[in-house]
């Protein structure tokens, strides 16, 4: 078999050449020897440039669960170092310093934020004191007269609501817990009054949790309305202590600086007796933090001179005064004081009512 050569032609040389990619000048230049010295500062570019940096990302994108979970406790242990060593440093310096280290700065929080409220009661203010003397609570505080609470519920409470009650009447000495059988509460007031009582508290409820309270004092008024949140019974408590005693407890009053929130204070206060027992070592908390009233009962025990331990009985709850009334309660013709209107009032968060 013969076989022919194939001649290449011109146009095929020139379509390879095409292909070919141009050399840059400065290999161009090594070829022919021509190549110039670098500059240092190209050079240290260079070298800056070899070096490669792992890419910036977020632990977000990691799209393994327990990598992802993994990375961002290695970064939260990275953080609390740094911010230990921060702590240390600066203690070391104020050491060393001594009587001329700066002032600590103080934290930005809501509450040293807050915005200034014209109603703030000064307890050395005469026309506070002459209100405190002449009010509905004056003769509680005077020990003229002695609280009786009567605690009722909403139609068919059912099994939380009722332990919540009884719970409750173990904090508040002279409390009583009866069941309402469908009554008005129009009906129920004038009864009240009748047998020597002198607030009448309801617990309402929704969907078998207490979400409700209503607080009204007897005979002449006011009366409170508050929301009601985070109910802890005290078999829910760790750590609590055994079922509180008889003793009439202490009453702690904590952040009620307004007009409203002083009198919502002397509301709480005058459910309790104001001669307290000290040999039971019981405490009641009204916590005020930012309109809302955390509630708090514990016995306390003295360790030695400086130290004391504390121990929560429970229950524990939270409340948020929804309305204040003047007089007993009603809903159709009552006069009220105060009532929250929550997109006007919470715009501002550093604005407070109690």
């Amino acid at each position: 078999m013969d076989v022919t050569e194939v001649p290449v032609s011109q146009d095929n040389k020139g379509k390879s050449k095409k292909n070919k990619k141009p050399k840059n000048k400065r290999a161009r230049e090594e070829e022919h020897g021509e190549a110039e010295p670098k500059d240092e500062k190209m050079e240290q570019s260079e070298g800056a440039a070899d070096i490669s940096f792992p890419p910036t990302f977020s632990v977000s994108e990691i799209k393994n669960k327990q990598r992802r979970h993994m990375m961002f406790m290695k970064f939260k242990q990275e953080k609390r170092k740094q911010k230990m060593q921060l702590k240390k440093k600066k203690k070391k310096e104020r050491e060393a310093l001594g009587d001329k280290a700066p002032p600590k700065e103080v934290p930005k929080t809501i509450e040293n934020q807050r915005v200034y409220d014209e109603t703030t009661v000064d307890p050395e203010d005469e026309e506070v004191a002459f209100d405190e003397g002449t009010d509905e609570f004056s003769a509680y505080f005077n020990g003229i007269t002695n609280p009786k609470v009567l605690i009722t519920t909403s139609d068919r409470p059912r099994g939380r609501t009722v332990r919540f009650c009884r719970q409750l009447a173990t904090v508040i000495p002279d409390a009583h817990v009866y069941y309402r059988r469908g009554l008005a509460l129009k009906k129920v007031i004038p009864q009240c009054i009748a047998r020597n009582f002198t607030y009448l508290m309801v617990i309402n409820e929704d969907r078998k949790v207490p979400n409700g309270l209503v607080l009204c004092h007897l005979p002449d008024g006011p009366t409170a309305h508050f929301k009601v949140s985070s109910v802890r019974l005290q078999k829910e408590l760790k750590r609590r202590g055994k079922n509180p005693t008889e003793h009439f407890p202490e009453v702690i009053l904590n952040n009620f600086t307004t007009r409203l929130g002083h009198s919502i204070g002397r509301l709480f206060a005058a459910l309790f007796p104001q001669n307290p027992q000290f040999v039971g070592r019981q405490v009641a908390t009204f916590h005020n933090q930012r309109d809302f009233v955390f509630f708090r009962f514990h016995r306390y025990i003295f360790k030695n001179e400086k130290k004391v331990g504390i121990q929560e009985l429970g229950p524990r709850f939270t409340l948020k005064l929804r309305s204040l009334q003047k007089g007993t309660f009603d809903s159709k013709f009552g006069e009220y004081e105060w009532v929250l209107k929550r997109h006007e009032m919470d715009a501002c968060r550093r604005k407070f009512q109690l």
